[in-house]
């Protein structure tokens, strides 16, 4: 008769079931469900079947109920405070693992191998130095820190110090008696950190493991510090490159604005993933390249609904996630481009980010951008989450389309929500109050932008300050409001004070102005271009030709006007007075007719500007 294996306890086999079910449940009530049950078993507070609730409950319904779980426990193993720890941690509430683990510790319970590199973590990630020096003495007395995981996490916690923990960290380094890759790594990285490569390198070139992590760990050190060309030689040296390695160095020539560098290494790829895509056209929205960019998102696209025939390699045909819909819409505002902006919108939806928070950013700003206000805020009153971007994003957008009263009142609904705002947050708030010449309301929101949430001005605050004087006409007190600045005025404070002199024709402070703007910008000539259109104004025809020599003087010639539109699925340029489009007779054509019809309703055009070429 054979003999059977040993049967599991019944008990084992239930605590094995409930586990089994908490990793799987995916719901609020389908917890509650098994909460039941477990009660009804005996086996509230058991020690197995704890962890894996406390873990569910902080996946499911947030650190509350696992915090109200776990304190209702009365007997706790390692396993159910590692439980807490990790739900903490994953929650990026790091200080209240800090906090927990002095509870622990006053507790004489006992941590592991596995506690330790997690609240050591939670010390670097939460900035606590002297929490975490005391938690590497408790370690050091348990006998840990020899450990490879707990040493590496330590190295890590010691890096983020900077210069000044470089020591502890090869301290701690050299007291590991088993030096794994994940340790050789973190040393790495700390000398990495520091910026200080010689030292990353040699020890790279000793470590007796080197895995593809610690290779893209070097790499991007040299990445960061613009090295590309040594970089590359690393790149070309590592073993068993995967897809990771190459993104890395794709995402460093972007960077770095090496554009040819990007684009030839991305055609060279074996493989591409949706971060490879990324990373193309992320680097050509990076440097410029905006068209470049949605026409890498549509060969995209094309890929990923197999459109290519037979040949396509499965590899690259890949769906863009929310990333590269916010770079293609950031690609969209910049160009104005608003038809591929709402198709980008629709698609977007139709992959499933209806109400990601990133993209709807993105899609409020480029509504914004292309001058959609209600669409703007469609998108923005469609978020259920919003952060201070999104706050941010919609009353700039606001502000800067000339509906400065919906500004400020969403500034107040903002406050209203809890979200406290930011030095961004004022800009738009100063110049909505510039749009509607509310000089005194512009005068209180600067002063509670430094009283009441202790945000130091920037100088585009300053600059909105004089803006909003000049445009109200109170040329001397914006001068004053400079003179007095504890920042030095820059070319868009300057050019701000200039615009405003041209509306109130004040020849004075214009020729003041432009004798600061000549110092900063000498080689910009739209400057002397302001100040000549003060003296049209006034009638002064010799000083506009004394500019006019000044201008030529300079080498430099004013850039035309330029408008950029989408049309038949492509982007078009406009210059003013450009005559080399091919479509130049229909288009002029247009203008003339757009011209009578404005003439019929009233429009006098501004001969004297149009007859001296501005």
């Amino acid at each position: 008769m054979q003999t059977t294996k040993a049967q599991k306890p019944l008990q084992r086999v239930v605590e094995d079931k409930f586990i089994s079910l908490l990793r799987s449940c995916g719901t609020c009530a389908q917890l509650q469900q098994i909460q039941a049950q477990v009660v009804t078993h005996g086996l509230e507070g058991n020690d197995y079947v704890t962890p894996s609730f406390i873990t569910a409950c902080a996946r499911l319904t947030g650190m509350g109920h696992a915090r109200s779980v776990f304190d209702k426990t009365a007997q706790r193993n390692g396993a159910t405070w590692n439980a807490m720890f990790r739900g903490y941690g994953q929650a990026e509430r790091h200080l209240d693992v800090v906090v927990l683990f002095g509870q622990m510790h006053r507790g004489c319970a006992s941590p592991n191998c596995f506690t330790f590199p997690m609240i050591v973590k939670s010390c670097a990630q939460a900035n606590a130095v002297k929490e975490g020096e005391q938690v590497h003495c408790v370690l050091a007395k348990r006998g840990f820190k020899s450990n490879a995981f707990v040493g590496s996490a330590l190295i890590h916690m010691y890096s983020v110090r900077g210069g000044a923990g470089v020591g502890d960290a090869y301290k701690v380094f050299g007291e590991m008696r088993e030096k794994n890759v994940f340790a050789w790594t973190a040393i790495i990285a700390c000398h990495v950190a520091c910026r200080d490569m010689v030292s990353a390198r040699r020890l790279f070139d000793v470590a007796p493991q080197r895995d593809v992590v610690l290779w893209n760990v070097v790499v991007s050190g040299y990445i960061e510090l613009g090295e590309m060309v040594a970089a590359r030689a690393l790149f070309d040296k590592m073993p068993n490159r995967d897809v990771m390695a190459w993104n890395t160095l794709l995402n460093g020539y972007a960077c770095n604005d090496d554009v040819e560098s990007f684009e030839k290494l991305f055609e060279e790829m074996p493989v591409r993933n949706v971060y490879s895509w990324n990373g193309l056209i992320g680097g050509y929205v990076r440097n410029g390249l905006f068209r470049e960019a949605l026409e890498s998102f549509k060969r995209m696209l094309v890929l990923a609904e197999g459109e290519c025939g037979g040949d396509v390699d499965l590899d690259v045909a890949v769906v863009p996630n929310d990333y590269t819909v916010v770079a293609v819409l950031s690609a969209c505002s910049r160009l104005g481009d608003l038809e591929m902006g709402k198709w980008v919108h629709v698609y977007s939806e139709s992959i499933g980010y209806v109400g990601n928070l990133f993209v709807g950013n993105a899609l409020i700003d480029m509504y914004a951008k292309c001058g959609l206000v209600e669409s703007a805020l469609h998108v923005f009153n469609g978020l259920d989450v919003k952060d201070i971007i999104t706050w941010n994003t919609i009353i700039n957008g606001l502000a800067m389309h000339g509906h400065g009263a919906d500004a400020l009142s969403l500034f107040e609904w903002m406050k209203r929500a809890g979200e406290r705002p930011d030095g961004v947050t004022f800009v738009g708030i100063l110049s909505a109050c510039t749009h509607m010449g509310l000089v005194r309301d512009g005068f209180l929101h600067f002063q509670s932008m430094v009283d009441d949430y202790s945000i130091v001005p920037q100088i585009e605050h300053y600059g909105c300050m004089v803006d909003l004087l000049g445009r109200a006409g109170l040329i001397d007190q914006a001068v004053d409001f400079v003179r007095k600045m504890p920042l030095k005025p820059d070319a868009v404070i300057w050019a701000a004070l200039l615009g405003a002199c041209r509306m109130y024709k004040n020849v004075e402070i214009a020729e003041l102005a432009l004798q600061q703007l000549i110092e900063l910008e000498p080689n910009n000539p739209a400057n002397f271009v302001m100040l000549s259109n003060v003296y049209k104004d006034l009638g002064r025809w010799q000083d506009v030709a004394r500019l006019k020599v000044a201008m030529r003087d300079t080498g430099f010639k004013k850039l035309p006007g330029c408008s950029v539109i989408g049309c038949n699925d492509s982007v078009v340029e406009f210059y003013s007075l450009d005559e080399r489009h091919p479509e130049t007779e229909s288009i002029y054509r247009v203008l003339r007719g757009l011209t009578i019809l404005l003439r019929s309703n009233g429009y006098v055009p501004n001969l004297v500007d149009l007859a001296h070429g501005n």
